[in-house]
């Protein structure tokens, strides 16, 4: 099947079998090898992109879906500089072995657009579809706040 869709910013289109995932398309003809996939069952969150503005995790959804909708890897977030939520990471030591990284830092994103400003309870509920063996947590529960404050400093 042809499907087309925006990739980054970058229009594209690829024949796929019908039955491809998300997380394939990007990974293996896109080389959007930032995708990381963990579990292929939707547990993990490793490979949550944004599909037109939403976190979605890519290793469960076809990509025939995304036909025709503006597709964000972790590539594509900073591909202007670092997003406020990179910085927040790499500052707060919010990522250790880097497996979950992109899947946290994307669903961050979508999580602050939400919620620009949510409590650590709410950022724990908010991430509860990420998983992460190394951290703890704790170091990115402080990255997502530091994050909320500086995207409110940008906003005002």
């Amino acid at each position: 099947m042809k499907l087309n869709l925006t990739l980054n910013g970058t229009a594209r289109s690829a024949d796929v079998p019908e039955r491809t995932l998300l997380a394939d398309l990007l990974r293996d003809t896109f080389g959007m090898t930032g995708t990381h996939v963990g579990c292929d069952t939707s547990q993990c969150g490793c490979c949550t992109v944004h599909v037109d503005g939403m976190a979605v995790k890519s290793c469960t959804m076809l990509a025939v879906q995304a036909d025709g909708c503006s597709v964000t890897t972790i590539e594509g977030l900073g591909a202007d500089g670092l997003h406020p939520v990179q910085v927040a990471f790499s500052q707060c030591h919010g990522l250790q072995c880097g497996f979950c990284t992109p899947g946290m830092v994307m669903a961050s994103v979508d999580l602050l657009r939400r919620n620009p400003q949510p409590t650590p309870a709410e950022i724990a509920e908010g991430l509860a579809g990420n998983l992460c063996r190394c951290t703890g947590y704790v170091n990115i529960i402080r990255a997502v706040q530091q994050a909320s404050e500086i995207l409110q400093k940008e906003a005002s």
